[in-house]
């Protein structure tokens, strides 16, 4: 039997964010993903390895790879318009939901509960945590799109950068791993490949 899975999720490429914004270089969701996959790793990986943390860090990166796969279907809303209000964000929470469900449904049978283990929380504290870590790794990357549009000279994201900066700084204050990324790797970006070679 096929599976479309993997087609279906190859077409994260094509969805373009920051759809409401002017951005000097487009961004797709399989590149933030990917972003997101490598920065969640790390911060599991400076639990670990600074706070004497057991988080599985492989997963926390599985999780960011896979952690807006729902919007191939849904596309990508925009964070105003999706936290405007409870409703409305309660609302998509539960699109979002079905639109992973049905990506998981064209998984073969033997294969779609690993994959569900990805989409889903085991409720331990510790899988609590590492999901925390990958919102985190997700708000480090907007982050960091704001930083390379405002070294491009585009103004267009000043506010943006401004609010998700506050956020990254809140979740620093929270969760250590987040503020040694801030202080360790976060001012690099931005930088040329001279300035950082």
């Amino acid at each position: 039997m096929q599976s479309t899975f993997f087609a279906i999720v190859s077409r994260m490429k094509h969805i373009d964010r920051w759809a409401l914004m002017r951005s000097s270089r487009p961004e797709n969701l399989s590149e933030h993903s990917l972003e997101v996959a490598m920065i969640a790793h790390a911060l599991a990986t400076i639990g670990n390895v600074r706070y004497g943390r057991s988080l599985d860090a492989g997963r926390a990166s599985l999780v960011g790879l896979y952690h807006d796969a729902s919007e191939i279907i849904t596309g990508d809303m925009p964070t105003p318009v999706k936290y405007h209000d409870s409703r409305i964000r309660d609302a998509y929470k539960q699109v979002e939901h079905e639109a992973e469900q049905t990506l998981l449904a064209k998984l073969p049978d033997d294969l779609r509960p690993a994959y569900e283990a990805i989409f889903s929380s085991d409720n331990s504290e510790d899988d609590a945590y590492l999901l925390a870590l990958v919102k985190a790794a997700d708000k480090l990357s907007a982050l960091i799109k704001c930083i390379d549009e405002a070294q491009a000279g585009n103004a267009e994201f000043r506010t943006a950068e401004a609010s998700t900066r506050a956020r990254v700084e809140e979740l620093a204050e929270a969760m250590p791993e987040v503020r040694d990324f801030v202080d360790e790797f976060l001012p690099s970006y931005g930088s040329t490949l001279d300035e950082l070679l």
